[in-house]
């Protein structure tokens, strides 16, 4: 059976250019085709998604961290923290909230999708934030929360946060319908409004820290398994493309050193640029927003990082009908 190859153009020692011999990919990657690692993927942050609930709803070490994190205010029992961000919280989540903002991006994503010939994309990406919405209700009415007689925790089940969710399946629906070179530029400020308005959530008493990681977690999930959907509906794994690009180790250490860079200038802007974050809140709660951020930045992240090989772009005539190995990255 033979293996997959790329094309390699490096000059060796002082040889004049010209055809190089084919490049082998490994045995592993040779096989590997976005659509399945997407779906791995899906399948890998259900069960995160599950052992997160199964932990902090169920048990007692969850619960008591999620109390220790963001205390239950001493009266009236509520989680609303006792910070002058509250109400800059309260207007973060209203805004987002606001029916008209959230059809204007909905609108902007099939718009997008329409122009770069993703329409397709585009209409998944917004079945895939409106079903991010309606599993986080479900979720949050089926499932019960235990009675572990904990002082900090309340019987209310709040996992996972649907604004949490919501932000996160928009932000990556844009990804589904933007081209491959664009994504990267989206992933940081992207990832950084998700932040905020999980961070928003906490602070204003609406969801606990694991409600906001259930909601990155969920949005995760559901925008691996519709990109893996996508894929296998283009046929890309029995065309053979796009494939997973066996690009060089300098390459991908540099995009792991620019992700990591990233998410620092992030943290620092959270806590050096906004002072007052970490001097009008508490220990806890600062906690929380600042392992919310890095947890949101890594996921979205690594899932933009995993899709990079992938487009879904309806290819033409031609190109279908051409070789089996052209891929269709954008």
């Amino acid at each position: 059976m033979g293996v997959m190859s790329v094309e390699s153009s490096y000059p060796m020692g002082r040889s004049a250019p010209g055809p190089q011999p084919a490049r082998p990919l490994s045995p592993a990657r040779a096989g590997a085709s976005p659509g399945r690692l997407l779906l791995g993927a899906g399948l890998g942050h259900l069960f995160a998604l599950s052992l997160t609930c199964a932990v902090f709803v169920r048990t007692y070490p969850g619960q008591w961290l999620d109390g220790l994190l963001l205390p239950r205010a001493e009266r009236g029992g509520g989680y609303e923290q006792r910070t002058v961000l509250v109400g800059p919280a309260k207007t973060v989540l209203a805004t987002f909230g606001r029916p008209t903002l959230l059809a204007a991006l909905l609108g902007a994503v099939l718009l997008v999708g329409l122009l770069g010939r993703r329409l397709m994309a585009g209409v998944v990406g917004v079945g895939m934030v409106v079903c991010a919405v309606v599993v986080a209700g479900a979720m949050k009415s089926a499932l019960p929360r235990a009675d572990l007689r904990i002082e900090s925790s309340s019987l209310h089940n709040s996992f996972p946060s649907g604004h949490v969710a919501a932000a996160t399946t928009l932000l990556l629906a844009f990804v589904l319908v933007l081209p491959g070179w664009a994504r990267r530029w989206l992933a940081l400020p992207g990832a950084a409004a998700v932040s905020v308005i999980a961070a928003a959530t906490m602070i204003a008493g609406w969801h606990r820290f694991s409600d906001a990681l259930g909601g990155v977690l969920l949005g995760v999930a559901l925008f691996c398994l519709a990109a893996a959907a996508l894929a296998g509906r283009r046929g890309d794994d029995q065309r053979g493309g796009p494939r997973w690009r066996d690009e060089p180790d300098s390459t991908a250490g540099r995009r792991l050193v620019e992700g990591a860079v990233a998410l620092v200038v992030l943290l620092w802007a959270l806590l050096v640029v906004m002072p007052g974050l970490a001097a009008s809140v508490q220990r806890g709660l600062l906690v929380a927003i600042v392992a919310a951020t890095a947890v949101t930045m890594l996921l979205v992240g690594w899932v933009v990082f995993l899709a990079r090989s992938a487009d879904f772009a309806v290819r033409s005539d031609s190109r279908l009908l051409g070789s089996p190995h052209a891929t269709g990255r954008g």
